[in-house]
């Protein structure tokens, strides 16, 4: 190639990032764990249907894939899942249980034998499925959380805490599965026991809250013939969030908490009531304006985690979050050293060691193992390999812009990069702004190829932490409530503008995409402004009045209270905020891409969109997808898909991409 840089016009630069590149290494490591030394993991398989594989890092570095296709380790319990898996060691070596993706099932494997069911299925709605499982050898149990419906409806369904034989005595009976709590609350996540084991520890919420809002920590006693007894309420409340809780090595309950406006770490004083009298305050061991947890939309995360010596390996950050250890005793942490600017809240230790799933903008996230006796980091597992030359890489800037009323509106601003090409004299980069899903959640700052696909090619990408994300603490996220479709697509069109007006991006060219939440604010933005060409709306929610109870699944089926007003108290605000409501307004070009196996933004709501757009001359395409739910997961529909955008934007920016780039074809 040698270093010479030719002139081309953006949104036609050569790219060696072509979407079945960008497909083959979509997703991520997760539910990283040990087994006795070893470390095991789940990764995602795109090239075969999706499925989430489960593997293994034997003591020895051979890294292998345990369970062959079909075995997919992946729970449905809320939809968007949870841990689905556990393991120990005993006699034989690794034993392991995991949900299966196709029933739902628990299965007990043992590495050279055949998974063999531990749980039942069930012929009313959608069955038994089951959460973060935790072995108990001693009991021969795995204990767990169980989802099960009554009936045929998304919210027939009650939610509590579980314990499976291990002897798979409940594959054929569910009357063997012991429940150990009362269905009292709508939802819950797994019991953490303490080390002495008289003690078990939850957190539990119900509608209308989202746990991001609100949930109660519970501790209950446990019984001699492993009951849970006298369940009680230590820390949260309607308008405290607790996302997580651990035992200590000396019995210290700890937990996440964002009472102070930030999800900080506390240690509890509550004694249990055979201890006698303590001092009940909880105290605050790195009081910062940082997040040490973010939101539950998994059942399992682990943002931090006690080591046997007292500290405290955590997650943390402010946007972006790195992995530290913490020394309770000061308050002051030391983050690991190595290329990772960002970490998810999956962590596991085993004595000195600890691992998590890191990423940068330069590496795809991969497995992180920090040794706390040395302090060297070092990825074990899912290495970043770089597939091209880095310098086709994006390269991201880390931005801060003025919103409405003056308020602040955090995004990363990826540029049109290639290392041979730039543009004609003259010419502004068309961009395309990224609203992420959720809508509580963020951007992570992490190689992504999708984004490369584009920015390799001559195309800027700008994604939005939009009033609403976290990582910026509750009084920003809470800048949504009441205001889903007004602050998100206010500090989308924020960033648009505000790059239009610096000379940064073409005016004349500005796209807006996001999926799920996101593919509201796209539509959202589309049918209310005129700041966007056009707009890619992935497996959206269209249309207020039908998404809740009855339409979508249970756990987010009362969302819209929070995001928008109860339905009751405010119905205009349902209709007057709806892109369906609104279609009539929508003169933008568009692309809909829907899986028609989603049950939580169901093919139903890009219908009745379509329906109202119906003879109107809006250029668009819809494309579905059978065999796909919420979120891609085939390699051949992220191709599809990746490539069917690109092809939107060269037919309404006027580019001229690559021969092999299929088009799709817009109607009318």
């Amino acid at each position: 190639m040698g270093d010479e840089v030719h002139r081309t016009p953006y949104g036609s630069w050569p790219s060696p990032i072509d979407a079945a590149l960008a497909a083959a290494h979509d997703g991520r490591p997760e539910w990283v764990d040990f087994v006795g030394d070893e470390i095991w993991w789940t990764e995602p398989r795109p090239a075969e249907g999706g499925r989430r594989a489960l593997v293994r890092r034997r003591a020895d570095g051979v890294e292998e894939s345990v369970l062959p296709a079909p075995w997919n380790v992946r729970s449905r319990v809320i939809e968007y899942g949870g841990r689905p898996w556990t393991g120990a060691v005993h006699e034989d070596g690794p034993l392991i249980v995991f949900a299966h993706f196709a029933d739902q099932r628990l299965y007990r494997y043992e590495p050279g034998g055949e998974p063999v069911p531990l749980t039942p299925l069930s012929p009313v709605g959608g069955g038994l499925r089951w959460a973060e499982p935790r072995v108990d050898l001693a009991r021969g149990e795995v204990w767990c959380v169980l989802e099960e419906f009554t009936g045929d409806g998304p919210g027939d369904v009650r939610r509590l805490l579980a314990a499976v034989p291990l002897d798979g005595s409940a594959a054929d009976d569910r009357s063997a599965v012991r429940e150990l709590t009362e269905p009292r609350h709508r939802f819950v996540t797994g019991a953490r026991l303490s080390p002495d084991g008289r003690r078990a520890a939850w957190i539990a919420w119900d509608h209308p809250r989202m746990p991001w809002d609100g949930t109660e920590l519970l501790v209950a006693d446990v019984t001699e013939d492993g009951r849970l007894k006298d369940a009680r309420t230590v820390a949260g409340g309607p308008e405290e969030a607790v996302a997580q809780v651990e035992w200590s090595a000396d019995g210290g309950l700890l937990y996440t908490s964002d009472r102070s406006g930030w999800w900080n770490l506390y240690r509890d004083g509550t004694p249990s009531p055979a201890d006698g009298p303590g001092d009940p305050r909880p105290a605050a061991l790195a009081p910062r304006e940082e997040e040490f947890a973010g939101p539950l939309w998994l059942l399992g995360f682990r943002w931090f985690a006690p080591l046997d010596n007292g500290l405290i390996a955590v997650v943390h950050g402010r946007g972006p979050t790195v992995l530290g250890i913490l020394d309770p005793e000061s308050g002051e942490i030391v983050d690991a050293a190595g290329p990772w600017t960002e970490f998810t809240g999956m962590l596991a230790v085993h004595g000195a060691r600890v691992v998590g799933v890191g990423g940068s903008p330069r590496t795809a996230y991969e497995v992180v193992e920090l040794d706390t006796a040395t302090g060297r980091a070092r990825a074990v597992g899912s290495r970043h390999e770089d597939p091209v030359d880095p310098a086709y890489y994006p390269e991201p800037q880390i931005r801060t812009f003025p919103g409405p009323d003056g308020r602040e509106v955090h995004a990363y601003v990826y540029p049109p990069h290639h290392p041979a090409r730039t543009a004609t004299d003259g010419e502004l980069p068309p961009y395309v702004i990224w609203a992420h899903g959720g809508p509580t959640s963020r951007v992570p700052l992490v190689l992504d190829l999708d984004i490369a696909y584009f920015t390799s090619r001559g195309i800027g990408v700008a994604e939005v932490d939009y009033g609403g994300s976290t990582g910026y603490g509750r009084a920003y996220r809470e800048r949504l409530r009441e205001q889903w479709g007004v602050v998100d697509v206010e500090d989308c069109a924020a960033v648009a503008r505000a790059l239009a007006d610096e000379g940064t991006a073409d005016p004349a060219r500005l796209a807006i995409r996001g999926g799920s939440a996101g593919g509201w604010t796209t539509a959202a933005s589309l049918t209310t402004t005129d700041v966007y060409a056009c707009g890619t709306i992935i497996y959206p929610v269209l249309d207020l009045a039908t998404w809740g109870p009855g339409e979508t699944h249970d756990f987010e089926s009362r969302y819209l209270e929070s995001l928008i007003g109860p339905l009751a108290e405010v119905p205009a605000r349902y209709a007057e905020r709806s892109p369906t409501a609104h279609a009539d307004r929508l003169t933008a070009p568009f692309l809909l891409l829907q899986g028609l196996d989603d049950v939580i933004c169901p093919p139903a709501q890009c219908e009745r969109f379509l329906a109202r757009i119906a003879g109107r001359g809006v250029p668009y395409a819809y494309l579905t997808f059978e065999g796909e739910g919420h979120g891609f997961r085939r390699a051949e529909t992220m191709v599809r898909a990746l490539e069917a955008e690109l092809s939107l934007y060269a037919q309404v920016f006027g580019l001229e991409p690559a021969p092999r780039t299929p088009k799709v074809d817009l109607t009318p």
